[in-house]
């Protein structure tokens, strides 16, 4: 830093002296020597040469600080450096005269009339008055002359005696400290501005500033390419000039700001921020910003279409779920208003009725719309793995885990929506864990040392009611208490038969265009059978057989003759319980439920989804009890 710096001095005295103290000071600061015009030519070529900062003193610094544009720090005379000079003639029998620009001038007055000493003065603003105060004293009958070097020199060419005004160690290390600060503050600004122009050359926001008169002060980049006009051609313009239809004005005149404001130009809609730049209460300017609201659109569209390549988006909304009775609409009704909340939810509902579709309807309602939605079934993997797609993991964590590591849902759930299907399936250690997530809303990952903020609303599902999963000590209560802020449970089908109408024709027309049917309704026979069924399997039992019932359709009306076998197969298959019902209920809890379950395995030809849908259950669980 030091050696940017240059100390330019009028006399050689002046020169040692500052050798002396920026030896003394440990500091690599130049010195030279040059006086007036002299001094104008040693600065300029320090400048050429890289020095940012001028040391230099009376009127050398005045007229280098007029010629060279560099900072110039004058060393002041200071109280001691006029005392010195002073306190010399106190007894002298002259006639003194001070000759000098202002500022030695004045101290001169002040230490003289401390000192009682009777001293004309002659102030000059240029060099070249110089001569002319000195004659003028030489007439007015002025023995000696006390002054800066251009009055000192000046004087001895005409005969007369005088004394210079030097300059000390205390002045030259006040004016070196001082130049280094000024340099410091120098480096500071170059650095804020650097940044202030990478803002602007590189933000996707036009920018725009104005003075107090609207006048284009600042212009940058993304500002030409909205407006289509380069900021040669508008700087020092009224703003006016440039938009025509710009509300810069107004907010110069009252002072206030206006934000969100979508404004109308040549190239399109632009959505526009106006703020006055107020000081000590008057409105000295205002800053515009605009963006482009098609490019605005464009990024939402990529990014929405990068969220939807991933899976992590809601499919679904509340216009898609299907029925009219009056169960189903209150249930709707109540997922809408919590939907605008931000408080987890807890869906209960037997497998099959739709719990997913309800998740991802509250998603795609709330203020998280535009966010990831994240679906993971708690009983379709074993709790190891659970907790390391839940909360992700470091690498090295375990064996096999990957290099660098691995997000888990809530991370990338950030900002978004969580779906935990299943949850009253989550063991118990996993629940500890998933409490802290949603009162702390932070996670660790496995394996790491570092806390994650994450932001991420919580919606879960059972098939169960927790309440009694709580009492009998599988599931935390207080995860429960949680979890179940708010609360919705969704009516099986067998409590809402009016609706099977309205889902037939839905599934109808799905599976028609799926499998390129011409299929448009079912013989009422084959209606009435479907509404008499109690559907164990709720809704997707229901979309399984329609899809059956499609497939095997030639014409536009199924007749009964033709589903008949698939009928009689999937709603009137004797259940095994009711066929051996004292084989059935023998032994715990757990025998009965492994013979059923062994039987309609059997049954379904060990097919694990047909014997789920049978039983009332997912498929994960289902793995989960053949496995137990």
């Amino acid at each position: 830093m030091d050696n940017k710096i240059i100390i330019i001095t009028p006399y050689q005295k002046l020169k040692d002296i500052a050798d002396e103290v920026v030896k003394d000071m440990g500091l690599n600061i130049e010195t030279a020597l040059g006086d007036l015009r002299d001094g104008v030519e040693v600065a300029r070529d320090a400048k050429l040469r890289g020095k940012e900062i001028i040391i230099s003193r009376g009127g050398t610094a005045r007229v280098i600080r007029e010629n060279v544009d560099l900072p110039v720090v004058e060393i002041k005379v200071s109280g001691y450096d006029l005392l010195r000079v002073l306190y010399r003639h106190r007894d002298d029998k002259y006639r003194l005269g001070s000759v000098g620009y202002s500022n030695v001038i004045s101290g001169v007055k002040t230490i003289g009339e401390i000192l009682g000493l009777d001293i004309e003065y002659f102030s000059i603003d240029r060099e070249e008055e110089a001569v002319e105060k000195i004659q003028e004293a030489a007439a007015l009958g002025i023995d000696l002359i006390i002054g800066d070097t251009i009055s000192v020199k000046t004087a001895q060419k005409v005969g007369l005696k005088h004394d210079l005004v030097e300059s000390g160690r205390e002045a030259l290390t006040y004016a070196i400290e001082e130049a280094i600060k000024v340099y410091e503050l120098t480096l500071r600004e170059r650095k804020e501005k650097q940044q202030l122009k990478a803002i602007l050359d590189f933000s996707h926001e036009g920018i725009i500033a104005t003075d107090r008169e609207g006048r284009i002060t600042l212009y940058n980049p993304a500002s030409e390419k909205i407006f289509g006009i380069s900021h040669y051609n508008v700087l020092g313009k009224k703003i006016s000039e440039v938009i025509p239809n710009t509300r810069i004005p107004e907010v110069l005149k009252t002072g206030q700001m206006e934000l969100g404001k979508i404004q109308k130009t040549d190239t399109g809609l632009i959505a526009t921020n106006r703020v006055p730049i107020i000081i000590e209460d008057q409105v000295m300017g205002a800053v515009a910003t605009f963006q482009d609201v098609t490019k605005i659109q464009e990024l939402e569209q990529k990014i929405r279409q990068e969220i939807f390549k991933k899976g992590l988006v809601a499919r679904h909304r509340f216009e898609d779920i299907i029925g009219n009775s009056s169960g189903i609409r209150r249930v709707v009704e109540l997922a809408k208003k919590y939907a605008l909340t931000d408080s987890t939810i807890l869906i209960y509902g037997e497998s099959g009725t739709g719990k997913e579709l309800f998740a991802q309807s509250i998603h795609n309602a709330s203020k998280r719309k535009d966010g990831p939605f994240v679906a993971i079934n708690c009983a379709a993997l074993p709790s190891n793995l659970l907790e390391s797609e839940l909360f992700g993991y470091e690498e090295g964590a375990f064996t096999g885990a990957l290099k660098g590591g691995k997000k888990g849902l809530f991370e990338i759930a950030h900002n978004g929506t969580i779906f935990l299907d299943e949850i009253n399936e989550m063991d118990i250690g996993i629940q500890a864990r998933m409490l802290r997530v949603i009162q702390e809303k932070e996670i660790m990952r496995i394996g790491g040392d570092k806390v994650i903020p994450v932001d991420v609303r919580v919606v879960a599902a059972s098939n169960r009611h927790l309440r009694r999963e709580v009492e009998l000590g599988s599931f935390r209560e207080d995860l429960y208490y949680r979890i179940n802020v708010l609360s919705i449970e969704i009516p099986p089908l067998r409590k809402r038969k009016e609706d099977i109408a309205p889902l037939l024709d839905y599934f109808i027309i799905k599976f028609s265009r799926k499998h390129n049917k011409k299929m448009k309704s079912f013989e009422s026979k084959i209606i009435d059978t479907l509404k008499n069924y109690d559907w164990p399997g709720n809704v997707r039992e229901l979309e399984n057989i329609i899809e059956k019932l499609v497939i095997i359709s030639d014409g536009k009306t199924l007749q009964e003759a033709d589903a008949e076998d698939i009928l009689s197969f999937e709603l009137n298959y004797p259940s095994a319980i009711k066929e051996c019902p004292d084989e059935f209920t023998k032994g715990t809890l757990d025998e009965i439920t492994k013979k059923i379950v062994k039987r309609v395995l059997e049954e379904e030809d060990y097919n694990k989804t047909r014997t789920a849908d049978r039983l009332g259950i997912d498929r994960g669980t289902l793995t989960r009890k053949l496995k137990k």
